[in-house]
């Protein structure tokens, strides 16, 4: 920088200063990406989207609704090892937060769907989540003058499944979490971390944990089989079929055990963690990825540092964080 140029730059940060302006600094170049903003969307259908996601009547009984295992007041998922279905009996494989769910490469655990619109049809119609058809939501909603009045404002063909499914993608494509400390860094905000912050995402860095945790939803971008260090599931004992992940799509030997890498935002407030629920706390997950995922060992004080680091990835909802 030239002697004028550093006087230029000298004297709008203090003007900026004098005036009580916030001057930023540029947005750091990172392997992991700042949360994007909420798309331009279709207010009406993203209002319509939220009643359905609150709409008991898209189970069988009339007794569960997306937000029953999806609580947005905190991670966005529940706090159970496995959510209840329609008839109270758990379901088989952990239930994931719907929060930035839009930015994720495919849908569910074993990544079978590509759509937000096509996770919501499985969920209507699987046997152990809501068990219904959708014939009998359509009919259901089709009921309600309300419902009728709103879809017919919103879409011309009025209700039917595409657009029940449609209108609750939308919805959930609003569902982002922004503002997390660790965003705030990426924009340019270094002070807001924590020296040990700092130094646990240097050995998020450093470990490898970053090949698999990137991008915009640091995850949710690749599959992985889990268990790449070692045989993670003779270890835990009790097979079930929800272990094999992708290899039951596919029944390829090498997608036994392989499940799409979930995303790591507001991990310190979505526990219990794997498609299991083995890991109870944090601490404990990350205890199983170094084995199992990097085959490493580290010391105690560098694990304590990662887990500083990751609960700079909580972000917010309505304004604040979760």
């Amino acid at each position: 920088m030239s002697d004028v140029s550093t006087y230029r730059f000298g004297l709008t940060l203090s003007l900026g200063l004098c005036l009580g302006m916030t001057v930023t600094a540029a947005p750091l170049d990172e392997a992991l990406k700042p949360m994007p903003p909420v798309p331009p969307l279709d207010p009406a259908k993203v209002e319509l989207g939220r009643q359905l996601f609150n709409e008991p009547r898209l189970s069988v009984n009339n007794t569960l609704s997306c937000a029953s295992c999806h609580h947005l007041e905190s991670g966005g998922a529940d706090t159970k090892p496995f959510s209840l279905g329609f008839d109270g009996k758990p379901v088989e494989i952990n239930t994931p937060s719907v929060f930035n769910a839009s930015l994720n490469f495919k849908q569910f655990w074993n990544g079978r769907v590509d759509t937000l619109e096509a996770q919501v049809e499985q969920v209507v119609i699987s046997p152990v989540e809501m068990g219904s058809d959708w014939k009998t939501v359509v009919q259901n909603l089709t009921a309600l003058p309300a419902y009728q009045a709103a879809f017919k404002q919103t879409y011309p063909d009025g209700i039917t499944a595409a657009n029940v499914q449609n209108a609750l993608a939308t919805y959930e494509r609003t569902l982002l979490t922004p503002n997390s400390r660790f965003d705030q860094y990426l924009l340019g905000n270094t002070e807001i971390l924590t020296i040990q912050e700092k130094y646990g995402y240097q050995r998020f860095k450093d470990y490898g944990c970053i090949a698999c945790h990137q991008g915009i939803n640091i995850g949710g971008n690749m599959f992985q089989k889990f268990g790449v260090m070692g045989d993670y599931f003779k270890a835990r004992g009790n097979p079930v079929e929800s272990d094999l992940g992708r290899y039951l799509l596919t029944k390829d030997e090498e997608d036994r055990h392989v499940f799409k890498v979930p995303s790591l935002r507001n991990v310190a407030v979505t526990a219990p963690y794997f498609h299991d629920a083995s890991a109870r706390t944090l601490e404990e997950a990350v205890d199983v990825m170094f084995k199992y995922q990097l085959g490493r060992n580290p010391s105690q004080e560098d694990k304590d540092l990662i887990i500083q680091f990751l609960k700079t990835l909580t972000g917010e909802w309505l304004g604040k964080p979760l």
